[in-house]
């Protein structure tokens, strides 16, 4: 059996909404929502939180502590050699890519496209990626999944700034086969990221809705709400995406 890591980026040092991974949300962390949304994949055998070792970043690690998961602390700005080091230590097979500013995340995403990857022969599979043509999820609900060889060629022999602080663009780069992950229903206009404080009030305005101690809303739920109240995703619709330097 492979051993599928889930590895969440995150650390407190954010440019738009700096401290955003441990705002208080319904009385818990951006980061605990998080975990515990992707705790519920059935695909994913190890949780492993990515932070920096910068002193401002132990709060995340106690956070990590304090939710039961692993963590490892590598490199602010080289987050490739941090994804690296985190996945070797931890003896992954098949990596999911998962960012922390994704407190919406879908568990039942998550296993659909690691179950497609397993079953298939893409070097990745993705919902997400660079192609944004191909995007029918809301952004927010973004994975990526690889083998560890993958992201152990990237670590070899990126080079370029940009290729060693967003992770996989030397992936998207010099791969022959990557399959992107369609929905049967294209959703992509919505954005239910936390990059800025409108994003927040959208995603505050979800949890006051649907939270009850329980994740158990995922992404049909979501869509229907704010299908009935269209002011929601006009809350952060003007929000653009930082761009890849």
């Amino acid at each position: 059996m492979k051993k599928v890591v889930a590895i969440i980026q995150t650390r407190m040092g954010s440019t738009r909404l700096p401290g955003k991974v441990m705002k208080n949300l319904m009385g818990k962390t951006i980061l605990e929502h998080v975990i515990n949304r992707v705790k519920q994949s059935k695909l994913i055998n190890e949780i492993v939180i990515g932070t920096t070792t910068l002193e401002r970043d132990n709060i995340i690690a106690e956070e990590c502590e304090n939710c039961g998961v692993k963590y490892f602390r590598g490199s602010e700005n080289d987050v490739l050699s941090r994804y690296y080091h985190a996945a070797k230590e931890n003896n992954a097979d098949i990596v999911v890519r998962i960012t922390s500013d994704c407190p919406l995340i879908d568990p039942n995403v998550i296993d659909v496209i690691i179950k497609f990857y397993l079953d298939n022969n893409y070097e990745l599979v993705t919902n997400a990626g660079v192609d944004l043509s191909q995007r029918t999820y809301p952004r927010g609900l973004d994975i990526e999944v690889f083998l560890f060889k993958t992201l152990q060629d990237a670590f070899v022999n990126a080079k370029l700034n940009y290729q060693r602080e967003h992770v996989t663009p030397y992936i998207y780069e010099n791969i022959n086969s990557i399959y992107y992950y369609l929905n049967d229903k294209n959703y992509s206009k919505y954005r239910w990221t936390l990059d800025t404080k409108e994003d927040f009030e959208l995603i505050s305005r979800v949890y006051d809705k649907f939270y009850k101690g329980e994740h158990d809303f995922y992404l049909d739920e979501i869509v229907n709400f704010i299908i009935k109240n269209p002011e929601i995703s006009k809350i952060n619709a003007h929000i653009e995406q930082k761009k890849i330097k």
